[in-house]
């Protein structure tokens, strides 16, 4: 995920990576373990038509980003190795198991695995999440890992407007962002509230320069993005939420990431 990788990415092939992450679901699966990819290759393989439109705009690929339950962490690791890959075991330990990363030395591609959480600039939960979607995890989780990013670059904005392109802001999961789930959480944290905000508004003054989609398609995504704004705001706030809020931008908001590669 972005903000969370050095410079020294391998470009791969899109289609070589989505067909790993088929191999590694299934291969978990059957082993007993729950894994689901995110990032921008969750974006990708979830929005069946958008990603034509991938090419026009040069995205990029470079490694394959999962999350899973920590209970099962030694199970993947097995699952892993089977598969051809060599796991980084001082990634796990000082994580405290909330993280493993595994390298497939011939193809060079790096697969990076969360445990229990997504914890980048905010903490997004997983639990009971994993099995609402495969082989991603669900389009709500999905685009939190995007506009969760406080330095936010164009191309993780590029993925959010694919999301939102296809897919409708409403309520459950059924090809839905489901919108009173990012609302709640945005309630329970004022500085998750903010980032979103903060990105949903970039994206509404970005999209107009994406020349690659129709005017149509970039009114829709500005729509969208409105939806969703309107609804974080009008998901009532706890008082906790309410006196971080009075002290604002003043106090960072967002916990800094490591590059770990």
């Amino acid at each position: 995920m972005t903000g969370m990788r050095d410079q020294t990415k391998t470009i791969l092939d899109r289609a070589v990576l989505e067909a790993e992450v088929d191999r590694i679901v299934l291969a978990a699966e059957r082993a007993g373990v729950t894994v689901r990819v995110v990032g921008s290759l969750g974006v990708s393989i979830h929005c069946h038509a958008a990603v034509a439109l991938l090419p026009s705009f040069a995205r990029t690929y470079a490694d394959i980003d999962l999350v899973g339950y920590r209970r099962e962490a030694r199970d993947l690791t097995s699952v892993m190795t089977a598969l051809g890959y060599a796991e980084d075991r001082e990634i796990f330990i000082t994580s405290e198991g909330y993280r493993a990363i595994y390298q497939e030395v011939a193809r060079r591609i790096h697969v990076d695995v969360f445990f229990d959480r997504l914890e980048f600039c905010h903490t997004i939960p997983i639990a009971g999440r994993l099995a609402v979607d495969r082989p991603t995890i669900p389009l709500a989780e999905l685009l939190l890992t995007k506009l969760q990013i406080v330095r936010i670059n164009e191309k993780d904005v590029v993925d959010v407007a694919l999301l939102l392109l296809e897919h409708p802001p409403g309520s459950g999961d059924a090809e839905t962002i489901d919108v009173g789930r990012i609302a709640r959480l945005c309630a329970e944290e004022w500085g998750l509230w903010r980032t979103l905000s903060m990105n949903l508004e970039k994206l509404e003054a970005l999209v107009g320069g994406y020349t690659q989609l129709s005017a149509d398609q970039r009114e829709l995504v500005r729509n969208r993005a409105r939806a969703i704004k309107a609804a974080i705001d009008a998901e009532p706030k706890p008082i906790p939420w309410r006196v971080r809020a009075r002290v604002g931008d003043r106090r960072q908001w967002w916990a800094d990431v490591e590059e770990v590669r």
